[in-house]
Formats: structure tokens, sequence, C-alpha cells
């Protein structure tokens, strides 16, 4: 399902504020834009029930040309098949594939195994960008702002389950037993059934939008 159109009209209004405010010298324009800043909060405010106060604190947060914010996310896979998961803490105790943002002065690649290794313990090796897809165009949860997600395929090359801040479990999955109660916010079961797809057939193209 696309996210409603009044939740893509306020992130487009937001980037247009932060964008101006970024770059306009004159006061005026100035004062529109953080009207217009304002504006957004309202509407995702109004639509949400979330307290106002703290989305326009989000915004005001949010300088600098306005795009998309990166993720990474990782499928990586054992000798037999099986996929790396990881409980959320901030979800539920949700299952996901590890991940989180993209680190300044990181590449994606390194991003991805950095995060694997804080929320499961395991030393892995990116091998594959199997897919960039744009959150808003899969069956996400709404968010306030525009997202685009970097799946790889890892290779594990060492370490052991350990937990974090972030994840109370770390466990393998065959695909005829991947978790129902996934963390929708991070992983879809469409999302898993396709690194397990470019997990057999490494020679698939990249995936995108």
């Amino acid at each position: 399902m696309p996210d409603p159109d009044w939740l893509i009209w306020a992130r487009e209004v937001q980037a247009i504020a932060q964008t101006g405010l970024t770059f306009s010298k004159d006061p005026y324009d100035l004062d529109r834009f953080t009207a217009l800043r304002r504006l957004a909060a309202r509407i995702m405010a109004d639509h949400t029930g979330a307290d106002l106060g703290r989305i326009e604190g989000l915004f005001d947060t949010e300088t600098g040309y306005a795009t998309p914010k990166v993720g990474v996310r990782a499928a990586v896979f054992d000798t037999s098949g099986r996929i790396l998961m990881v409980r959320e803490t901030a979800d539920e105790n949700r299952w996901t594939l590890p991940g989180g943002w993209a680190d300044v002065n990181q590449t994606p690649a390194q991003s991805v195994v950095r995060e694997v290794f804080e929320e499961s313990g395991y030393d892995v090796r990116a091998v594959k960008l199997a897919a960039v897809w744009d959150r808003s165009r899969h069956t996400h949860p709404p968010t306030a702002f525009s997202v685009v997600r970097l799946f790889f395929i890892c290779a594990l090359e060492g370490g052991s389950p350990r937990t974090s801040l972030e994840t109370s479990e770390v466990a393998w999955f065959p695909e005829t037993d991947v978790p129902a109660n996934l963390s929708l916010r991070r992983t879809l079961p469409h999302h898993i059934s396709r690194m397990f797809a470019h997990w057999r057939d490494p020679a698939l193209a990249t995936e995108f939008d």
C-alpha cells in the first residue's frame, strides 16, 4: 500500500522548506520557509496524533539540501542456507534483518558490516548489492522522511552470536521457517524472499525502486 497523499505532500513541503532555509539569504524568504516547515509539521501532527512540538523539533534538526536518508540491511547466510536475523528491542522484540542507518565517512558496505557486528556479534563481508529500495514504495508503516534502503548479500567470516543494546536475540532461519512477527518498519516478508532468491542465484541483477 503506497503512502497516503497527505504524507507525500507534507514530506515535500518539509523538503522545500529545509532546502530554502539552507540557501536563501532574504529575511522575508527565510520567514516564509520557516512557516512552510511549521505547516508540514502541523499536517503530520494532525494526521498522526503525534505531539506537534516533537515533530517541529524533529524538522528543525534537519539542515542542508533535503535528500533521502540512507539505510542498510544485511542478508547473511550460513553454509546450510539459513539467514541471520535479530530481535529489535526498539520494536517489541520483533525480528528483522540486521542493519540501520549508513554512517558518515563509511561506505554503505562498511556500514552494513558494522551494523551486523554491532547487532549480532558476527563478522561478515558484503559481496553483492542485491537491492536499492525506496521505503515508500513498499508496505512499511509511514514515516516522516524519505528513506532509501540498500540490501546487501553478505558472506559469514567469523564471530559468534551476541546481543546488544538494540537486540535481544540472534538466530538463523531456513526460508521455510522465517519468523512471522517481523519488525515491519525495517524488514518485510518480500525483502527476505528476494534475499533468498539472490543467495540462490548470485547472477540476479540488482533490484531497485
